[in-house]
């Protein structure tokens, strides 16, 4: 497996494929995605993704296949911030079931193009200057003890977001869904509707959670072509994973503390990376076991109800 442009022009149709297979096949009526359902397409992607890094492990070395697992879990890790965030932005504009995972779909590809300029930009930087490498672990120890210090994620708040107020005072937006529309035409003119709205929120909400999970990532290699694999198929698998635990995501109270302490973990490793080199299966070792630590402690001290 070589990091050629036919390479990546080819994983590039791979993807392609798979989405439109899951948007055009399996999902072409819009209905609401029931915990079996996700629970199986979970497993699907969760089987692809570990497939494709035993591909890497073995046509890239043990170097590399340990790099993109680690990348992977810290994607999938972060993401359950963002499936939270969603959860909130879909109740307050009561979106049904059946339209969120038309939202959720076209956000990720969304994602998946933001996430490939990020990428390539951050890791041309790096590779230009690298004291950059050195601020980027700062950034992520500063990141990590916010993150902590702020326990779990912070509520959303629509109507002061100025995405959503910008939309809103220049575009004309129907005041109720239109079916699974984003956009209808009334008396001659085009309407954005709530659903597009909605989708801007989510689009918005990713480029946020990028600013963590892409400098992490880039943390732990600045190989572009893991980066962005491991990246891809954990947002592959992000709207499954958003269906099978949107109703457990509460539970997990103390999965934001493990992820604040990922990111200081990752950040320390490069900044003491010429004092105290940590190998990578050590770190990898870390990461899964502060994710195991964190989420058996929600689990044996469940949230009190308020």
């Amino acid at each position: 497996m070589e990091n050629t442009p036919l390479f990546w022009l080819a994983f590039t149709a791979f993807v392609i494929g798979l989405l439109l297979l899951d948007l055009l096949v399996f999902n072409r009526k819009a209905h609401e995605i029931k915990l079996r359902e996700a629970l199986g397409w979970s497993v699907f992607w969760v089987t692809l993704s570990l497939g494709f890094n035993v591909l890497v492990y073995r046509t890239m070395g043990h170097q590399a296949g340990l790099q993109w697992l680690t990348g992977y879990l810290v994607e999938k890790a972060l993401s359950v911030d963002n499936l939270f965030v969603f959860l909130l932005i879909f109740n307050y504009f009561k979106v049904p079931g059946q339209y969120q995972h038309r939202i959720l779909f076209w956000g990720v590809l969304g994602a998946l193009i933001l996430r490939a300029v990020f990428i390539l930009v951050g890791g041309a930087l790096l590779a230009k200057f690298h004291f950059l490498v050195y601020l980027l672990g700062a950034f992520l120890v500063y990141t990590g003890i916010k993150m902590g210090v702020a326990g779990e994620s912070a509520e959303i708040d629509p109507e002061n977001n100025p995405v959503v107020r910008f939309l809103s005072r220049h575009l004309p937006i129907t005041r109720q869904l239109e079916g699974g529309k984003f956009f209808v035409r009334k008396e001659g003119l085009r309407f954005a509707t709530p659903l597009f709205v909605v989708l801007v929120m989510v689009e918005t909400t990713d480029v946020v959670f990028a600013a963590d999970s892409i400098p992490a990532i880039l943390a732990i290699t600045r190989d572009t072509f893991v980066v962005f694999t491991s990246n891809v198929f954990a947002l592959l698998g992000l709207r499954a994973m958003y269906f099978a635990l949107a109703s457990l995501m509460r539970l997990f109270h103390y999965l934001h503390y493990g992820l604040s302490l990922i990111l200081v973990f990752i950040g320390s490793k490069i900044l003491l990376e010429n004092v105290l080199p940590i190998p990578m299966p050590y770190a990898l070792g870390v990461v899964g076991g502060l994710l195991l630590l964190s989420t058996l402690a929600s689990v044996l001290w469940p949230k009190r109800e308020e």
